[in-house]
């Protein structure tokens, strides 16, 4: 396929503790580059996919280093603007066993923050795509950010291309006066893919499963549990055709079950539950599966139980790589769909 896969938000710095080091030991971080909308285009530039990630960078050298790093994955880079202050950062401390990880954010005042409408030719950008992501994060970062995903989103409709959504709900950055409550609907309203967690319906639109509780249920998941959510998002939003649901039953910090589920002209399809045993990195678990499932759903059309399981199966292993990008072929996540999870040693 030719067209691009167009996604747009803030990438990066991330800076984790080594190991399992809480912050107050570390006196070493290790740096690498991730977020949301990046994270998505690398999953799909691994797969041999054309990709463009749009956002906003400031001129200096830890831009020009993410820069290089998106295209070392084989992400497009060509329409990044460059102005602003500063790149956003994130600080990672990796959570074990009865320890949850921990995220500090300190990206007030980046680059892409002032980012207002009519600084991205979305006309020129979208004229060779035929998908654009975004997730509510981008919204969440300030009213200008906001504006510019609702401008994108309108030229993107206007032009007949697919959108997706990753609701992505992150209550520490909803900071500019407004709740998402009140930003993201009129946002969503346009799309043709939602992908939400357990959470993310429940805390942007109220939209919650009468029988599930993220903080009671732990590591116990009835994917059919969650059909009722998608009918109701789905009478919500009627210009989606499908609603998608990342399933996470988290029996500790390095043990979860990860599925999910899709709901599509009265179709509910459910994925296998995968058992991840000794998880090396979850952050960017959600982006991998969006990466998998518009792979999936761009190669497979037909067949909406083949799209979703690739994703789950994408997913999966992105739990095993340090770091936000899922770096793995095309051929590694069909092994794991014939059924061979083994992890033997290739020769």
């Amino acid at each position: 396929m030719d067209k691009k896969i167009i996604t747009f938000g803030e990438i990066m710095l991330r800076l984790a503790t080594p190991g399992y080091q809480r912050f107050s030991q570390a006196r070493e971080f290790d740096a690498t580059f991730g977020g949301g909308e990046a994270n998505v285009a690398v999953s799909l530039a691994n797969l041999g996919m054309a990709t463009e990630f749009i956002t906003r960078l400031p001129k200096n050298d830890i831009a020009d280093s993410a820069l290089m790093n998106l295209r070392k994955f084989g992400v497009g880079t060509t329409h990044i603007l460059r102005g602003g202050e500063r790149m956003g950062i994130y600080f990672l401390e990796t959570g074990a066993i009865a320890r949850p990880s921990k995220v500090v954010y300190d990206r007030a005042g980046s680059s892409i923050s002032e980012i207002t409408p009519k600084m991205v030719n979305w006309h020129e950008i979208f004229k060779d795509a035929c998908w654009f992501h975004w997730t509510g994060i981008t919204p969440a970062l300030s009213q200008g950010a906001a504006d510019t995903c609702f401008e994108a989103i309108s030229v993107a409709r206007e032009m007949g291309i697919t959108i997706s959504v990753d609701l992505n709900y992150r209550k520490n950055l909803w900071r500019y006066g407004k709740e998402a409550s009140e930003i993201m609907p009129a946002l969503v309203r346009e799309c043709d893919i939602i992908l939400g967690n357990e959470e993310d319906a429940q805390k942007i639109f109220g939209i919650k499963p009468t029988h599930f509780d993220v903080d009671k249920n732990g590591g116990e998941i009835t994917p059919e549990d969650f059909e009722p959510v998608c009918k109701e998002i789905a009478l919500k939003f009627p210009k989606a055709t499908k609603i998608v649901i990342t399933l996470r039953g988290s029996i500790n910090a390095n043990h979860n079950l990860w599925g999910g589920v899709m709901y599509t002209a009265d179709k509910f399809y459910s994925s296998k539950l995968y058992d991840l045993t000794h998880i090396v990195d979850r952050v960017g678990g959600g982006d991998s599966f969006m990466g998998g499932l518009i792979y999936g759903l761009l190669n497979h059309p037909d067949d909406g139980q083949k799209a979703l399981d690739f994703a789950v199966a994408a997913s999966s292993l992105k739990h095993t790589i340090y770091g936000d990008f899922n770096l793995v072929t095309l051929e590694e996540i069909e092994r794991v769909l014939s059924g061979d999870g083994s992890g033997r040693v290739s020769r």
